[in-house]
């Protein structure tokens, strides 16, 4: 089911972007003619990567190319209709005289389209900020879109394979259901388990870190009794060379009569543990 709403989403998203492509717009083809445009080449580098392929960056530097170029032309078309009405007022016949309450007049109605176009400039501005706040709001929305479509592209995968591993759990839990009865525990028992296996746990933990606390007093003990013992052991060696060699002494003065006697203590012996089974004595 999962799958099914995941691809059937997936197509609908193909089907809107084939229908329309989003793209940034051509600034300029909404102000020079499309037969010039192959012909018009300007010396910035962002404005002829502009005309090839659209960028923020390039969208940027056209437009303020264009505020630049059309700031330039105001002045120019300023200077030029000034230049022109005063050489038609010296030229003219008769001759335009203004007076001082007509520039009065003049200042007044230039003060007021000032006043009306400085509001028309903050509308302007004001409109501007908005839409390059909406610009930024529809890209980082079809960012996330691409994004989400490229995640929603993995999810058949993804949901298939965990579906997978689902099955193989299953059936790992299926068959070893048998041999551990804990598996058949209900919820509330398993979850006792867990709790009591977790105590466990922790009273041997607590025992280990204690056992380990203890290991450098034992080593310290084990290392003083090594200490102790190595002497022991050269006294041990010495006695034993020396009871060797007093054995040796004895059998030398013997002169073999102590092989003789240990055969006939050993005869002795066996004579009576005879007579003792003949008599029945009880010692």
């Amino acid at each position: 089911m999962a799958i099914s709403d995941a691809t059937k989403a997936l197509e609908a998203m193909k089907r809107l972007e084939s229908k329309q492509e989003i793209s940034i717009i051509k600034l300029s083809e909404t102000i020079t003619d499309p037969a010039e445009q192959g012909s018009r080449q300007r010396a910035s580098d962002a404005s002829n990567s502009f005309l090839d392929g659209p960028t923020p960056a390039s969208l940027a530097a056209d437009l303020a190319h264009y505020t630049e170029l059309f700031a330039k032309l105001r002045f120019s078309y300023v200077e030029q209709v000034t230049k022109e009405k005063f050489i038609r007022a010296i030229v003219g016949d008769p001759p335009l005289i203004v007076t001082m309450q007509e520039n009065l007049d003049l200042e007044e109605e230039n003060a007021e389209a000032k006043a009306e176009l400085k509001s028309l400039k903050l509308e302007v501005a004001s409109m501007v900020a908005e839409l390059e706040r909406r610009g930024r709001n529809l890209s980082q929305r079809y960012e996330a879109v691409q994004l989400d479509t490229a995640k929603l592209e993995e999810l058949p995968a993804k949901t298939e394979e965990l579906e997978a591993r689902v099955q193989q759990l299953r059936a790992v839990h299926e068959r070893g259901r048998g041999d551990n009865p804990n598996y058949n525990l209900p919820l509330a028992k398993t979850l006792s388990l867990v709790a009591r296996r977790k105590a466990e746990q922790q009273e041997l933990a607590r025992e280990l870190a204690a056992l380990q606390a203890k290991v450098p007093g034992k080593q310290k003990e084990a290392e003083r009794l090594e200490a102790e013992l190595g002497p022991l052991e050269a006294k041990l060696q010495i006695s034993l060379t020396a009871a060797r060699e007093a054995q040796r002494r004895k059998e030398a003065a013997l002169g073999g009569m102590a092989d003789d006697l240990e055969q006939r203590a050993r005869w002795w012996r066996a004579s009576e543990d005879v007579l003792k089974q003949v008599l029945d004595l009880k010692t």
